[in-house]
């Protein structure tokens, strides 16, 4: 029997610690998706929660119409979503990238609200259930808490798929050139690298981190066309606190929010839905560039 943790049982302290650090995970996931994207591209990318959506949809369909399961569907779904987002840049966002970025963020809200839209129309509100794969089914009783299986490889697939991709972009030869592209496109081309397809790919990859995304959530919360909408505030005040265009501000950022979202949950419940977006004020009012960001 474990004694209290300041008034509080143990088993309801760590559950919602869990549950916080779950949500910090595709907080993470989906900051990460919209850093890259401005951070590299300089565009707001307000359509990343319907993108989220459409993985998760992609999933479903996938299962429910081919038998394609759940582990194929990780690697099969990010990629169609990817795909999409490079016909979206393509066609649209290729031609704004001089323009201000107000017209990247009207253009990609505008998006988001055809693509919810679609599904609404095709599925209504309800949500259609995705089932967890057979290997990740049940739990494990740690002592002081249960560990769904399920929830546990939530964590930790977002938190190797946020390493590596900061790794990608911070610590390779293709991140510098994706940076120093951001930075002066010419010189970087004057090397014979085809800037225009890295930015693309780019784009490409942000959204496909959505879609990843969108696969994770599909067994946890019911597949349905709010889920992105519902998620996407918060996502942007994540990246806001971490510093637009942050990789690092991003990961840190969201799983630490995830963690004191948890909390507050325990403590207070009545804050738990605001506590984010108090901490992006104070951290406005302190650090107008984000805690990892840099003053432009």
């Amino acid at each position: 029997m474990f004694a209290q943790i300041f008034g509080i049982p143990p088993q309801a302290l760590f559950g919602q610690l869990l549950l916080g650090l779950i949500n910090g995970s595709f907080y993470a996931l989906l900051s990460l998706g919209l850093a890259v994207i401005f951070g590299m591209l300089n565009v707001i990318n307000f359509a990343h929660g319907a993108l989220y959506m459409l993985g998760a949809f992609v999933a479903w369909l996938l299962l429910t119409y081919a038998g394609i399961g759940y582990w194929p569907a990780l690697l099969l779904a990010p990629l169609i979503v990817g795909a999409f987002g490079i016909v979206l840049e393509k066609t649209m966002l290729s031609r704004l990238y001089k323009l201000d970025h107000l017209y990247g963020l009207l253009l990609t809200f505008g998006l988001a609200l055809i693509v919810e839209g679609m599904f609404r129309h095709w599925y209504g509100v309800s949500g259609q259930p995705y089932p967890i794969p057979p290997a990740l089914q049940g739990g494990r009783n740690l002592g002081f808490m249960f560990l769904p299986n399920y929830r546990g490889w939530v964590v930790v697939a977002s938190a190797v798929v946020c390493f590596a991709t900061w790794f990608l972009i911070e610590r390779t030869r293709l991140g510098a050139y994706l940076r120093a592209a951001t930075e002066n496109p010419v010189l970087v081309q004057a090397f014979g690298i085809n800037v225009p397809v890295m930015i693309t790919l780019t784009y490409g990859f942000g959204v496909a981190l959505a879609g990843f995304a969108g696969v994770l959530a599909a067994p946890i919360y019911s597949v349905n066309p709010l889920m992105g909408s519902n998620l996407i505030i918060v996502v942007f005040a994540v990246v806001v606190i971490g510093g637009m265009g942050s990789i690092l501000g991003a990961v840190v950022t969201g799983f630490g929010l995830g963690l004191l979202e948890g909390l507050t949950k325990v403590f207070y419940p009545e804050a738990s839905n605001i506590v984010i977006f108090v901490v992006m004020i104070v951290v406005l009012l302190i650090k107008p560039a984000g805690l990892f960001g840099r003053e432009r």
